[in-house]
């Protein structure tokens, strides 16, 4: 790698070191900016030919240099002789002007070391072209190693060279003397102009009498540079020392026979005998062998032979040579009639701009790239002729590639994208350029696509000319994929539903439709849904390809694989406008059809969708309940415990049954907890919930059951108490313990706790002492009327897990001896004692009262141990007490779920306060 840098720099260095010597100190290098060494021309090829860049204007030029070194080895005399000779020569091309003639930019300026002037951009020599690589750089320019000229550009160039003479010859009466491959230049649009008039003669005569033309005796001894060249001269020139036109013409005739043969002239010269060449080469020209002319094309050989013939009043002249048909050719007049554009009116340039494309196709590239297009293009400033150039620039465009139409092109279209003056010739502009809209966004760069080209096809859609519009809605979808999407959404979408809305034609309007639905695709589904649906809606009109039209950009989103309409959507918004659409009066039975259709298939989906997701949900409350079973219902959230389920609340308001229900509305066996509202689809947080349950339901199987803690009973006093202060102390205990953890139960005579865990359902109770069942209440406790078991019969509603075996007085009856609060009434009334006021002893086997139904059970005993729930009184279980105690999880128990407290009509049963119960009592 560091080999190859080296080789370069040491490349552009010598480059640039022989370019700076070439120059140095010259005054042309004050102006222009001297670039690499490109080609070689002039008499004996003496000239370099440099590229250049004017400093002022950054116009491009040809430096044209002779270095002085080349004329070192020769006499002071004779390299003042070459110096003069190649100075008259560029002085009096400075001074003669005509399209044929290369054209001078800077006149010639010497220093000590060399000659230079500047010229018109060039390309390189005819010389070079044919093969002569005579002073040239080394390596030689790939460009011109593999330069081949084309028929039409040899015609043409040809064509050139004889108007060029006709030009010397007629107007100003000049002989050029030394016409030769070397005198021939490509200028940079490939034309061929004449150069080299360091032996041109002018005539004597006055210019309105016959020209006359003295020649000078051809000298062997100068160098020759100072000599011009003996190959293309005339033999007269050499033999008789006389020259006139026919002179050039001779020449002009060598050189169409070196154009057709390699570069190769008809006659070698031995330029150390000329006199004696020249002898035998006037007995050749005698005698011209048909051979020697053959690859020369047919239809101009004859007018060659005539050219080269000994006698010069047999040569044609000048401005016959130009009317011979084989310049005739339509590409040769067609860049003909280029060069002569300037001359022609706009009537005249519109015709022939109609026409050209029809020619182009036929001709080379390289000949319509650099010698066509620069001429079209330097016609925009015509603002009226850019409707007829436009087609034709457009038409190059496609055969360039995308460096060339950036380099070449794109620079003079810039301009006419934004043309809007005059309005006629901008509206044709615009149709023009939307019909190659696909070549302008592949070829142009993306900045100058959103820059130029999309600005231009927004004024389109805002043009007022209906056919613009027309034009623009259909074309958009051929080059919507290379539209970017932010300009798509945010220039393009609103524009085309703005045409929509706003015109009055009814082509733009369904245009507008089709267009949208052609590029849905190019869309993203939520910008679709959200803007151009809703946009449908607004459409005032009703007019069957409308509506169609509408119903087309539904079906494609629908149908479209990446779009589609969600099932809300189809629900809430787009069946509700195609069903009202579908039944218009304009519609007719096909299209009707057409939108049922849609319709229909849009049901099916929705259909399938929605029950697929219910489904799913169905399945996963029942996976849901499945892990639950096992465990207990307490997970189940406090909401769902306080809404029955739909079908309970509609059972009870209608009085209907099912198939669990018992006769009493109650459950039969354990009651299953109330199935949860079907919803149209889980959300996130439902999801995230689901799945903390059933989280929270596998910590609950994984931990350890809880020891139950035993309780030692208080030691019974056998001292005597007020009874009746020991009443009134256990109520208000009784009033406490839920609120207290654990709980000391009261002295209950003839009751056993039992040591089991309370088998309260916690799915039963509600948050802050709400029980679904009961209400709020206070204290934790349930309350009854009074009613016989009311000291038997109750129990706590208490948090503590377990209890140990308490029992109180367990040698004593089942009716406690109430007898010590006798005293407590008058002695004006009759006495009636506690035993006769406690509640009878129910027979064993018979129901209870209704008190003891709101248990799901009657009791065999008062003595038996209460197995169950603990129930407060009235026998309804407490909805506060575990939710009070903070210390209290739970989560760590399982029991089932307790049935609601019904009487027979399935209503609540509703029991007294405390307070009541006392007053009843004590009176």
């Amino acid at each position: 790698m560091e080999s190859m840098l080296n080789k370069l720099k040491s490349t552009v260095t010598k480059v640039t070191a022989d370019m700076t010597s070439a120059v140095m100190g010259n005054p042309v290098t004050r102006e222009f900016e001297v670039g690499r060494h490109i080609a070689s021309g002039g008499p004996g090829m003496c000239w370099r030919i440099y590229n250049g860049t004017k400093k002022s204007t950054k116009q491009e030029v040809a430096v044209f240099v002779f270095d002085k070194k080349m004329v070192e080895k020769y006499q002071k005399f004779d390299k003042d002789q070459i110096i003069e000779s190649l100075k008259r020569g560029v002085q009096q091309l400075t001074r003669l002007r005509h399209p044929r003639l290369l054209t001078v930019q800077h006149p010639l300026e010497e220093s000590r070391d060399c000659l230079a002037f500047c010229t018109e951009p060039v390309f390189a020599s005819l010389s070079n072209v044919l093969g002569q690589w005579d002073n040239l750089p080394s390596p030689v320019p790939t460009d011109i190693k593999d330069y081949k000229l084309y028929d039409v550009e040899t015609k043409y160039g040809l064509l050139q060279i004889s108007e060029g003479l006709s030009f010397l010859h007629s107007g100003v009466k000049m002989v050029h003397g030394n016409l030769c491959l070397e005198n021939v230049i490509l200028n940079k649009s490939g034309a061929w102009k004449i150069m080299g008039f360091d032996f041109s003669i002018s005539s004597i005569n006055p210019s309105d009498a016959e020209p006359k033309y003295s020649c000078k005796e051809w000298e062997p001894n100068l160098p020759p540079l100072c000599l011009p060249n003996p190959e293309y001269l005339a033999p007269e020139y050499i033999l008789s020392v006389s020259c006139d036109a026919a002179s050039d013409m001779y020449s002009l005739g060598v050189v169409m026979h070196a154009v057709f043969n390699e570069g190769k002239p008809v006659f070698q010269v031995n330029k150390h005998d000329i006199f004696k060449s020249f002898s035998r080469q006037l007995d050749q020209l005698t005698r011209l062998s048909p051979t020697m002319l053959n690859k020369i094309p047919e239809e101009v050989r004859e007018h060659v032979k005539m050219l080269l013939s000994v006698t010069p009043n047999v040569r044609p002249d000048a401005d016959q040579m130009t009317k011979i048909p084989f310049f005739d050719d339509v590409g040769a007049v067609t860049l003909a009639y280029f060069d002569s554009l300037f001359q022609r009116d706009n009537l005249q340039k519109s015709q022939f701009y109609k026409n050209l494309p029809k020619v182009l196709p036929k001709l080379p590239k390289r000949v319509v790239v650099y010698r066509i297009l620069p001429a079209l293009t330097s016609e925009f400033v015509n603002p009226d002729m850019v409707p007829f150039i436009l087609p034709n620039v457009l038409l190059i465009a496609e055969e360039c590639t995308k460096d060339e139409y950036v380099r070449l092109i794109l620079p003079d279209l810039s301009p006419v994208f934004k043309q809007q003056e005059p309005v006629q010739a901008s509206n044709m502009i615009l149709l023009i350029f939307l019909q190659k809209m696909d070549l302008l966004l592949t070829k142009t760069p993306p900045e100058d696509i959103k820059n130029s080209v999309l600005p231009m096809v927004y004024r389109a859609l805002e043009a007022p000319s209906i056919q613009i519009q027309e034009l623009c809605l259909n074309i958009i979808p051929t080059f919507a994929n290379l539209i970017e999407y932010p300009s798509m959404k945010n220039a393009l979408i609103p524009r085309i539903k703005s045409a929509c809305l706003q015109t009055s034609s009814l082509a733009v309007r369904v245009n507008s439709l089709v267009c949208l639905g052609k590029i849905l695709e190019y869309l993203d589904k939520w910008y679709v849904i959200d803007e151009i649906l809703p946009f449908l809606q607004q459409i005032p009109s009703r007019e069957p390809a409308v509506l169609m039209g509408v119903l087309g950009i539904y079906k494609c989103t629908f149908s479209h694989k990446k779009l589609g309409i969600p099932k809300e959507h189809l629900a809430a918004k787009s069946l509700p406008h195609l069903v009202s659409l579908s039944i218009d009066n304009n519609l007719n039975l096909n299209q009707f059809n057409s939108f049922m259709a849609v319709i229909k298939d849009m049901l099916t989906r929705m259909e399938a969708e929605h029950k697929t997701k219910l489904e799913q949900l169905h399945s996963m409350q029942e996976q849901q309940r499945s892990m639950n079973i096992n465990t207990s219902q307490t997970n189940q959230s406090e909401e769902t415990k306080r809404t029955p389920s739909p079908g309970n609340q509609i059972d009870e308001v209608f009085g209907g049954s099912s198939g669990s229900a018992g006769v009493n509305g109650k459950a039969n066996g354990n009651s299953a907890s109330a199935p949860q509202l079907n919803r149209m689809s889980l959300t996130l947080e439902e999801k995230q919930r689901l799945a903390k349950e059933q989280e929270q339901a596998a910590k609950l199987r994984n931990q350890p059951a809880l020891a139950p803690q035993s309780i030692k009973p208080a030691t019974p006093s056998t001292q005597a108490k007020d009874l009746t202060s020991c009443l009134l102390n256990n109520m208000t205990s009784l009033g406490s313990l839920s609120l207290t953890s654990p709980p000391r139960p009261g002295l209950i005579q003839g009751s056993t706790i039992s040591a089991y865990p309370s088998t309260t359902p916690m799915g039963s109770m509600a948050s802050h002492g709400y029980n679904p069942t009961m209400g709020f209440q206070t204290g934790g406790q349930g309350m009854r009327p009074p009613g016989p078991g009311l000291y038997g019969g109750m129990a706590t509603t208490t948090s503590t897990p377990n209890f140990g075996a308490l029992t109180h007085n367990q040698g004593s009856t089942n009716t406690p001896d109430m007898s010590a609060l006798d005293s407590l009434f008058t002695s004006n009334k009759p006495k009636v004692s506690l035993n006769q006021m406690a509640p009878p002893k129910p027979t064993p086997g018979t129901t209870a009262t209704p008190w003891l139904n709101q248990f799901g059970s009657a009791q065999p005993s008062q003595t038996a141990p209460m197995q169950g729930a603990p129930l407060a009184m009235g026998g309804v279980t407490s909805g506060f007490g575990m939710q009070a105690n903070p210390f209290f999880s739970p989560q760590n128990f399982s029991q089932p779920t307790a049935a609601p407290v019904m009487n027979a009509g399935g209503g609540l049963r509703h029991s007294s306060s405390v307070n009541n119960d006392l007053k009843d009592l004590f009176g």
